[in-house]
């Protein structure tokens, strides 16, 4: 399993930014897609965003399309999600997820095999 792990979340007003990361501790991201998805309070896991392995596809919830964007650096291991002009319709526990594939599978979180334990994102006044 690649045990991966999220970083970068936090409190934050409406409009501003954060940027998630996400690492395994073990073994590479290499070859595979990540995806990030999201959970609110009493709401069920979405998917947010899809980064395929060689970062030639990206996708995105409606919600968040112009407002969020994901990325990937092989050298340092890490895949990003850039969360900008944040709403608190935003805040939730964000997770990262990695597919047995190289490429997106769409956010049916049974596609997903390697979870992180999430980080929590709020967005309050």
């Amino acid at each position: 399993q690649l045990r991966l792990a999220e970083s970068g979340g936090g409190l934050v007003q409406p409009g501003g930014s954060l940027r998630l990361s996400c690492a395994p501790s073990q073994y590479t991201l290499e070859g595979y897609a990540v995806a990030w998805f999201r959970q609110a309070p009493g709401k069920e896991r979405e998917g947010v965003s899809c980064i395929s392995q060689a970062g030639t596809y990206k996708d995105y919830v409606d919600s968040v399309k112009g407002r969020f964007t994901i990325s990937r650096d092989t050298a340092k291991n890490t895949v990003y999600l850039q969360m900008d002009n944040l709403k608190p319709e935003d805040t939730a526990i964000y997770y990262c997820a990695a597919p047995s594939a190289y490429y997106c599978p769409g956010f049916d979180v049974s596609r997903y095999n390697d979870w992180g334990q999430g980080t929590q994102v709020t967005v309050s006044a």
